[in-house]
């Protein structure tokens, strides 16, 4: 079965042979601007509620400031400011995003309340405010665009996350479409710990009318389109939503389609991904996770472990969250086997953090179709080689005994970071068997899995004192052919995992 998605993967594939002939140099001129402006609206300043104490006294509507205040900067605020001599300053943000490009837009639709009356807000990232840009009741549309999700129905808020396509696309071109729901993964990654620490409970729905989700935001379609929608729960106010609802839901497959010009591949998919009308989902068949590459006579090593002791609670987390920063470069020294099972646990198995107020089972599209692969160069107590990560067993299994820091490097485009990491984490997927599953659409929702795992793994490194970067770039076929990967396994992410050079 050939399909849009498919094609689109193909064509967007880094190779040793065609990469100079793809890459091609950047145009400051036309640099995107990674900031959206309303120049008219009510603005909401969230400042004066972010570092405020709550107290018994303060009042309900404060108390919802406050915590608006902290889960939005938490997702996606400001952390640090980077000068640089190209052009203007780098804002960089409590999420990661491919070259520094933020191609997400993050909003808030209230139902109407008293403190956040009817309408469309941005978040304007710059100066940590909401701007209501559009001051009419939405919610009866909003519903109707995601084929009435139980959720709303009992929530006053929701959290819209979109993407501005050519911030992205002006440096990666056709491939950026991977790397913005990538971006946006790591986006839901810091959501829902925000969601956490604020007594919010975001539910993912990323199946939704595209088309109608879009003109209710007053989007122009070829330049930025909904990502995902998550209305909060409140868990302040009402009892936990019981999972009735659906997250993902499929697109039609389009194993016939015409043939784009390059630079236009990005654009085609996106509109051939959009879902018009409710079709039934046929749910993705789950293999036996604890015996999908489970080869006779492989080494297999136990990944069990405790969990990661957060010593100031959800407190250690929000720090995490503020000081969150791409490593540039490793040392290439060794990690310990514990400092790698920690990493795995906290990614892996969230149910065991539920004491901490995080949630145990968070929401994702469909991680049954995602499958994790772990190139160890250098991890006291384990053997150089590829290992396949079986996430229920909780154990390892090795594919091939090698040190791979040459290949590693090569296969991440020249980067040091795959030579001198001491483990490299790849998400990898059947692209045939997930658009089996969810027709083209199924693209997003590996991309968005992939990155939200990936940000889950970057929030542990960190509170760590490791080293931790997602690389997207790669020689995509070589990949499976040097590390022994099937070849039906598509790689949809790399994380690099190190000890952080100093300064």
């Amino acid at each position: 079965m050939d399909s849009l998605a498919l094609h689109y993967h193909q064509r967007t594939k880094y190779s040793p042979e065609t990469i100079a002939a793809k890459s091609k140099g950047l145009n400051f001129a036309q640099q995107p601007v990674p900031f959206k402006e309303y120049p008219v609206g009510q603005r909401y300043d969230l400042k004066p509620y972010l570092h405020a104490q709550q107290q018994e006294s303060q009042s309900r509507d404060w108390r919802l400031w406050q915590r608006l205040s902290q889960l939005f900067f938490c997702t996606y605020g400001v952390t640090a400011k980077m000068v640089t001599l190209m052009g203007p300053p780098v804002f960089l943000r409590a999420a990661p995003s491919a070259g520094g490009l933020y191609p997400a837009e993050v909003y808030l639709l209230s139902r109407g309340t008293e403190s956040l009356p009817a309408g469309l807000y941005n978040y304007q990232v710059q100066d940590h405010t909401l701007i209501r840009f559009w001051d009419q009741n939405v919610w009866p549309e909003l519903e109707q665009c995601c084929f009435q999700h139980p959720a709303l129905g009992v929530v006053d808020y929701a959290i819209v996350a979109s993407a501005v396509f050519y911030r992205s696309a002006w440096r990666y071109q056709d491939r950026a479409y991977r790397r913005i729901f990538l971006d946006s993964g790591h986006l839901l990654g810091n959501l829902e710990i925000a969601g956490a620490l604020t007594s919010f409970r975001p539910c993912l729905i990323a199946g939704f009318q595209d088309q109608r989700i879009n003109e209710l935001m007053y989007f122009e379609p070829t330049q930025e389109g909904v990502v995902s929608i998550m209305p909060l729960i409140d868990q302040e106010r009402q009892r936990p939503l019981q999972r009735s609802g659906f997250t993902a839901l499929p697109s039609e497959s389009h194993p016939t389609y015409n043939f784009v010009e390059d630079g236009e591949l990005l654009d085609y998919l996106h509109r051939a991904t959009m879902i018009k009308t409710l079709v039934q989902s046929q749910p993705a068949t789950a293999p036996n996770l604890d015996d999908k590459y489970n080869f006779p006579f492989c080494t297999k090593i136990s990944m069990v472990t405790d969990p990661i002791p957060f010593n100031t609670g959800l407190r250690g987390l929000a720090q995490t969250l503020g000081k969150r920063r791409s490593t540039r470069a490793y040392t290439g020294a060794d990690l310990t086997l514990e400092e790698v099972r920690s990493l795995l646990h906290f990614t892996y198995q969230p149910q065991e953090y539920a004491d901490l107020g995080l949630d145990p089972d968070p929401d994702y599209c469909n991680c049954n179709l995602l499958e994790t692969f772990i190139v160890v160069s250098g991890v006291e107590g384990l053997d150089a080689g590829c290992y396949y990560y079986a996430p229920r067993a909780q154990e390892l299994r090795q594919i091939r005994f090698k040190n791979f820091r040459r290949e590693l490097h090569f296969l991440c485009l020249g980067q040091d970071l795959g030579r001198d990491a001491a483990a490299v984490v790849f998400h990898t997927a059947d692209l045939k068997r997930a658009v089996q599953t969810y027709g083209d659409r199924a693209y997003r929702y590996l991309h968005l899995d992939a990155g939200h795992l990936g940000q889950r793994l970057n929030l542990a490194a960190i509170y760590l004192n490791l080293g931790v970067s997602g690389i997207g770039g790669f020689f995509d076929d070589q990949v499976n052919e040097v590390l022994g990967i099937p070849t039906d396994e598509a790689v949809i992410y790399i994380t690099t995992l190190g000890r952080p050079r100093q300064g």
